[in-house]
């Protein structure tokens, strides 16, 4: 028998199943998450901020060939990783992920730097991917100095090696081996002529791991390379590439510091509490802020510094009575010598100008050593 010739379907049916079939990816849409568009840096210096409290920066240090990170929801990775140094000298650079501060870029909302003997424990986690037909190490950097410094090199590297691929080694030489958090580590130390190293190696690679960054430090502190009243600066992670490095990746990352203990008023005391009051006076392109921080806890503050994130299109061409971490984007304001504690009840104002383009906006959020504040 043969099949009956196919009917062309009534224009209204047509339309009734379009209506459907548009309605149900209506749904899908909406309930579909939100992502963030990946963004890719190649400028040498260049950074952005993920997870709205990290920054990933390309950090190209050491070679003037073409390099790029493309930052992504959780990470990064390197899309671009052009030529080569010798395996005997410094890698071409170190692209990464931070909680902290970096050469005044301090990433948002941080309560670092925090002394150490502040830092009850400071967990963190990483996911790395791996590649072949380069040379590299997989590693975290973590800062420490004897003042809470924001602007350069600090006193002691610790570098966590979590794989090493290629006639590469760290710094210095080896002078035993250590267990920390559980794995067994080649420990070297030495100087690069800048500060000292102190670098703990996996004797075969590790892809991930959650860990305490305080393991390391306390091991550090033990063989007399930092002191409990230093600085806690920085907590990185990503690549010393030497030779090519396309491919490698850091597929997520999480640091946090938590704070409690120490001398009264230090960072991340429990007592810490905050309004912060954000005056401005606003003309076309231009804009003055007022910034009044109060401490409404019940301990006097010894030190403080106030994260906050400026809007886009802004940018500080001058500031009073702080120090700004950078001009734009995830500031950290520190603290000159004449207000540099504020008492109970008390408060302590600074200032800066700034351009805008757009409409003009404030700041959403502020953090006193890392203690979110309320809005006056």
């Amino acid at each position: 028998m043969r099949p009956l010739p196919h009917r062309p379907r009534p224009a209204r049916a047509l339309f009734a199943a379009l209506l459907s079939a548009l309605a149900a990816l209506a749904t899908l849409l909406i309930a579909a998450p939100s992502a963030q568009a990946d963004t890719t840096i190649c400028e040498q210096y260049g950074s952005t901020v993920i997870q709205g409290r990290y920054v990933v920066q390309n950090n190209r240090w050491g070679t003037s060939a073409t390099q790029c990170v493309t930052a992504t929801d959780t990470g990064f990775r390197l899309t671009q990783a052009d030529g080569s140094v010798p395996t005997n000298g410094a890698p071409k650079s170190y692209p990464s992920v931070f909680n902290g501060c970096h050469y005044t870029n301090c990433s948002p909302g941080t309560n670092l730097p925090a002394q150490l003997s502040t830092i009850s424990s400071a967990p963190s986690s990483i996911s790395y991917g791996y590649v072949s037909g380069a040379v590299y190490n997989a590693s975290y950097d973590i800062w420490l100095d004897p003042t809470p410094r924001t602007d350069g090199v600090n006193r002691t590297e610790i570098m966590i090696w979590f794989n090493r691929v290629g006639s590469i080694q760290p710094i210095g030489s080896q002078v035993g081996t250590a267990t920390v958090g559980g794995r067994t580590w080649q420990v070297w130390t030495g100087s690069n002529g800048s500060n000292d190293v102190i670098s703990f190696v996996a004797p075969s690679a590790i892809s991930s791991w959650n860990f305490d960054v305080m393991d390391f430090v306390d091991q550090t502190v033990a063989r007399g390379m930092a002191q409990n009243n230093w600085y806690l600066t920085s907590v990185q992670a990503g690549f010393e590439p030497w030779q090519n490095g396309a491919g490698l990746a850091v597929n997520s990352f999480s640091s946090a510091v938590n704070l409690g203990g120490g001398g009264p008023g230090g960072p991340g005391d429990p007592a810490t509490a905050c309004q912060v009051t954000y005056a401005t006076s606003v003309w076309q392109g231009g804009y003055t802020a007022d910034v009044t921080v109060k401490n409404t806890g019940t301990t006097a503050l010894n030190t403080w510094q106030l994260g906050f994130t400026l809007p886009s299109g802004q940018r500080v061409t001058s500031s009073w009575n702080a120090t700004l971490s950078g001009s734009s984007g995830a500031m950290t304001a520190t603290p000159v010598a004449h207000n540099a504690q504020i008492a109970a009840g008390g408060s302590q104002t600074f200032g800066f100008q700034g351009t805008y383009s757009g409409t003009f906006a404030k700041p959403g959020a502020f953090a006193l050593n890392g203690t979110a504040c309320t809005s006056a």
